[in-house]
C-alpha cells in the first residue's frame, strides 16, 4: 500500500479541488482521522503537511483543541510522509507517539511531519518521524516524534 497513497495524491492533487478530494479520501483510510477533518496541503518524500481546524467538536474543557485531536492530526501527517517515503518492497508500522505540549492549541493548526532521506536508507529498522503542530501565529504548540518500524513486506509466495 505504501506508494499507492502517494501515487493517488499526485494524480488527484493536480485536479481542481484535488487536494480537498484527496483529503476526504484520506480521512476514510483511518476513520479516526475524520474526527479532525484534515486538509492535506503538501505531500512529498520526507515531508507532509496538513491543517486541522480549531472547531468546537474537537475542543477540550478549556476551549482549545484537545491534545488527542492534535495527535490525530500529527499521526495523519506522519502516515502521509511514510506512504510517500517508505522504499518499495518495505512496509511501516507506528511504534508509538512521543509529544510535548508546548503551548495551548488556540487556533487552526498546521501539522507537519519530516524525515531525512538517510533515515530510510538504512533498510529495515526504526525510523523516527519528527512531527509538530504550528498555530497560525507561528507558535509551535506540540512537537514530538512518531517512531515507525520499517520491515520487508512478506513474500506473496508464502
Amino acid at each position: 500500500m505504501a506508494q499507492q497513497t502517494f501515487t493517488l495524491y499526485k494524480r488527484i492533487a493536480r485536479l481542481p479541488r484535488g487536494k480537498e478530494i484527496f483529503s476526504l479520501f484520506y480521512s476514510r483510510k483511518a476513520p479516526y482521522f475524520a474526527t479532525v477533518r484534515p486538509k492535506v496541503r503538501e505531500v512529498r518524500p520526507n515531508y507532509a503537511e496538513l491543517s486541522i481546524a480549531n472547531r468546537k467538536a474537537v475542543h477540550n474543557h478549556i476551549g482549545t483543541l484537545h491534545a488527542i485531536a492534535v495527535c490525530n492530526g500529527l499521526e495523519a501527517a506522519m502516515g502521509l510522509l511514510a506512504e510517500a517515503t517508505c522504499p518499495g518492497g518495505m512496509r511501516w508500522l507506528p511504534r508509538g507517539l512521543r509529544v510535548d505540549y508546548l503551548a495551548k492549541s488556540t487556533t487552526d493548526l498546521l501539522c507537519i511531519a519530516e524525515t531525512d532521506a538517510s533515515d530510510w536508507a538504512r533498510g529495515p529498522g526504526d525510523v523516527d518521524i519528527r512531527v509538530k503542530a504550528v498555530r497560525t501565529d507561528g507558535v509551535v504548540a506540540v512537537e514530538g516524534v512518531i517512531p515507525v518500524y520499517v520491515s520487508m513486506k512478506p513474500s506473496t509466495r508464502d
